[in-house]
């Protein structure tokens, strides 16, 4: 399958597939943080009519997640919050057969529509819990893998610094590897 990974900077979810033996590729405005497969750097319009099989999105969230509600009316003055639901209706809605669309719990629920499945990393073999939304077209639910005992809000809680956004963003890598071997229709 011809796969694109967009919206992805740290190749996690790219380089799983590429090791399932799939064709993918990352596509985001900032660099790739791994070397071991191709990335687009550049907008994801450049690239997403190239026929592609599946996508797998993760639009920013900062204008669209609950966790920053107190801050929504001054995002819809300026637009960045219409200007993030406009890209993230640009992803659902592509020619492509498989998409899933990845972001925590926001306003797509509903301004769009409810998501297909809700998953955490504690069902992948992470301690952590991070309520993540997927919105899906033609694939299946992910079934967990791991489940863990004892887990932690690790990622709501972190302190700030200049590279919290990349770290609450990245993909735990049991969910990436879920989604390479479940999604390999």
């Amino acid at each position: 399958m011809k796969i694109l990974v967009a919206c992805e900077y740290s190749g996690s979810v790219r380089d799983a597939f590429i090791r399932q033996g799939h064709d993918a590729i990352s596509c985001d405005i900032l660099p790739s943080e791994s070397d071991f497969g191709p990335h687009y750097q550049g907008d994801v319009n450049d690239i997403l009519f190239d026929g592609f099989d599946a996508m797998i999105a993760f639009p920013p969230c900062t204008h669209l997640a609950v966790s920053g509600a107190r801050w929504f009316a001054k995002k819809q003055k300026d637009y960045r919050q219409q200007k993030a639901i406009v890209f993230f209706l640009q992803l659902a809605l592509a020619p492509i057969e498989k998409i899933a669309i990845e972001n925590p719990i926001g306003i797509i629920s509903s301004l769009w529509r409810k998501p297909d499945q809700i998953i955490q990393p504690w069902q992948f073999g992470h301690g952590e819990t991070k309520a993540t939304c997927l919105w899906l077209k033609g694939l299946p639910e992910l079934k967990p893998t791991d489940i863990v005992e004892g887990r932690e809000n690790r990622i709501h809680r972190m302190p700030p610094s200049k590279d919290r956004g990349k770290l609450r963003s990245k993909t735990f890598q049991g969910i990436a590897n879920a989604m390479a071997t479940q999604w390999c229709l």
